[in-house]
């Protein structure tokens, strides 16, 4: 059953993952290649300053480096490749939530508890981290920095999923006590408590350049947010209708048996 489970997340992943590509493709790779071109103009005139000795004595050698990938690969089989496989990886630790969470949440079927865990898994995985840490194109970021960034960022995922958790668990508990609509509402509110206190407590990152252009960094954050909630909505929606047409033949057997 678990690994029917797990088969079917990866595959609703995959699908998840080809619409996040034609998405992309089309609302996020344009500012990825303005961004990318800024970079261009920003390293062009640091180059010009170093040749006429004006900022440093130290040349760079930006124009002579090798490209190891041509853009024409990244933004083609190197963008899907990268959404495909990170999205049907999602949606096999979505199968897996699934299991452990149906049956678990009152008289939700299949379908409701897909969509609700994908509501959760969309606010826990990706909008409370972005919030603190919100994606960047190319030319936005020091270099000596991505490894603290990114320790950052995973710390704050891994914060939110933790208070995500233990908050469903809270709900199950008070909800014989409260009742379920009110139990949701205080585990909510708990959730939302223990992230602000994170976020206050970690430290804050800005390093968009002055100069960068505001547009380009706006249609980035909203194509990123857009991939994303195309593939968590397909692995709510897609995933729920799936399992729970798989789980209807089940059902009609039983109650033959049983009548």
């Amino acid at each position: 059953m678990v690994g029917t489970l797990l088969l079917r997340g990866m595959l609703v992943g995959v699908v998840a993952g080809l619409l996040c590509f034609a998405f992309l493709k089309v609302a996020g790779e344009p500012s990825v290649d303005r961004a990318i071109a800024f970079e261009g103009q920003v390293d062009a005139a640091k180059d010009g300053a170093d040749a006429t000795g004006a900022t440093s004595p130290t040349t760079h050698q930006h124009g002579d480096e090798a490209e190891l990938v041509s853009r024409p690969v990244q933004a083609g089989i190197g963008l899907l490749t990268g959404v495909v496989v990170y999205s049907a990886a999602v949606g096999g630790l979505f199968a897996l939530a699934f299991a452990l969470a149906h049956g678990r949440m009152g008289e939700l079927g299949p379908r409701s508890t897909a969509a609700l865990l994908a509501g959760v898994g969309f606010v826990a995985v990706y909008v409370m981290p972005t919030l603190k840490y919100p994606a960047n194109p190319p030319a936005v970021g020091e270099a000596g920095t991505i490894g603290m960034r990114t320790g950052l960022y995973f710390a704050m995922l891994a914060l939110s999923l933790a208070a995500a958790i233990g908050c469903g668990m809270l709900r199950r508990r008070l909800a014989n006590r409260y009742g379920a609509w009110n139990a949701f509402l205080i585990g909510t509110g708990v959730y939302l408590a223990a992230m602000l206190a994170v976020s206050f407590l970690l430290p804050a990152i800005n390093e968009v350049p002055e100069d960068f252009p505001a547009v380009v960094l706006w249609q980035f954050r909203i194509a990123s947010l857009g991939a994303q909630s195309i593939m968590w909505a397909t692995l709510g929606l897609l995933f729920g209708a799936l399992t729970e047409r798989a789980a209807s033949p089940r059902r009609k057997a039983r109650a033959t048996a049983t009548a």
